[in-house]
Order: structure tokens, then C-alpha cells, then sequence
């Protein structure tokens, strides 16, 4: 799931060499929290977040493959 997301997130901003993204895993849930650039963050949210909202789903797509929940975090 780390690897869509890297994907999903480096064909949206345009430095991808600044972007973090750190998996935190627990029994039910998996976090991750994203950083990117500070010009980045707008791309990345999106008008009114729906691009966050498309990715959190995507994410939680994903992650029901594997009986877990995935929250997207972005930090600044």
C-alpha cells in the first residue's frame, strides 16, 4: 500500500525527492503520515480536499485486502 501511495503522491507534486512518507502499523489500522513541500500541500489536498478524500479512499481500498483500515495523515 506504500508503494501506491508513493505513487499516487509523486505523479502530484512537483519536487517528489521531498516527499516522506512513514508507515505506523498496529493490529487493525495502518497510519501514514505524509510530508511533502510546503508549495506541495494545496496540490496534494486538492479544491474543498477532494483529491485527499479520493486518495484516503483508495488507501482504504486497498488496506480491506488485508482486514486492516488505512488513515492518511498529512503533516506540514
Amino acid at each position: 500500500m506504500k508503494e501506491l501511495l508513493e505513487y499516487i503522491i509523486n505523479s502530484l507534486v512537483d519536487s517528489p525527492s521531498e516527499m516522506v512518507i512513514n508507515q505506523v502499523e498496529s493490529e487493525k489500522t495502518i497510519i501514514f503520515e505524509l510530508k511533502v513541500a510546503k508549495d506541495d500541500v494545496g496540490k496534494i489536498i486538492g479544491k474543498q480536499g477532494r483529491i485527499i478524500k479520493s486518495i484516503r479512499i483508495l488507501l482504504n481500498a486497498a488496506a480491506i485486502k488485508y482486514g486492516k483500515r488505512a488513515v492518511l495523515e498529512v503533516l506540514n
